[in-house]
């Protein structure tokens, strides 16, 4: 029973999700080829490109997860989302089958970035790079989950964009990615410490690029407090669902 009325509706969301994409073959070029030319045009331009490398990996999953959730707006406007809403399905696995969707995208982009690893000389054991490979799908979860949480309160994709990007680029750009926290100013560190990018970020610099983690959470924290993140986001964009609202759901 359990099975019928909360995991069919997760794995049904998941699958359209996933269907959805392909379909859209701009989309697909779009998604396969922006990470060669972010690497390309940016990665390039950085002396230290093993230190630029997560967080160039981290920007592209974030951007890619919260920007996938673009269709739930979507989705309000072709009318999906009300006969979702008025389904028997709970709202929690209506949450959790369109987050998993776009954080499965998310995180195969993430996947294809790093396959530039080795030509910034990250070298990966296999244990290592499994465990890699879960943090960049964390990651995608995490701010699939942030990025449902902010469309589903929006009627207009342009709208949303505007405030993403207004929210991403400041969290990205003081995350660690483009300086360490040791050469930052006093109250910028403290910045960057109540920023939780960066502990998504020290995960993945911990096993991409150890050398240069020195400095930063260790591996355990930082991930903790990414899982911890999570669940908040989750916790609030089921709360948020669950509002029986006529502007969420029209």
């Amino acid at each position: 029973m359990l099975a019928r009325t909360f995991w069919l509706p997760v794995a049904t969301l998941w699958w359209r999700e996933l269907i959805r994409f392909w379909r859209e073959k701009a989309r697909v070029l779009g998604f396969v080829g922006s990470p060669l030319v972010f690497w390309l045009i940016i990665g390039a331009g950085f002396g230290d490109m093993a230190f630029f490398f997560p967080g160039a990996l981290t920007l592209t999953v974030m951007f890619s997860a919260v920007f996938s959730t673009m269709s739930l707006i979507e989705d309000r406007r072709e009318g999906f989302l009300l006969s979702m809403l008025v389904s028997p399905a709970p709202r929690s696995s209506m949450v959790l089958g369109k987050t998993l969707g776009s954080a499965t995208l998310a995180w195969v982009q993430g996947l294809i970035f790093m396959l530039f690893g080795p030509l910034t000389g990250v070298r990966l054991g296999w244990l290592t790079l499994i465990e890699a490979v879960g943090v960049v799908f964390l990651i995608s979860l995490t701010f699939t989950l942030l990025g449902f949480l902010m469309a589903w309160q929006m009627d207009s994709t342009q709208g949303f964009h505007a405030v993403m990007n207004l929210v991403l680029v400041p969290l990205w750009m003081v995350s660690g990615a483009l300086f360490p926290a040791a050469s930052a100013r006093g109250w910028m560190r403290w910045v960057m410490m109540l920023n939780p990018l960066t502990y998504s970020l020290a995960a993945l610099r911990r096993l991409l690029d150890p050398r240069a983690a020195s400095g930063t959470p260790e591996l355990a924290t930082s991930l903790a407090i990414t899982a911890a993140c999570a669940l908040a986001l989750l916790a609030a964009s089921t709360a948020v669902a669950r509002r029986k609202s006529i502007r969420n759901s029209a």
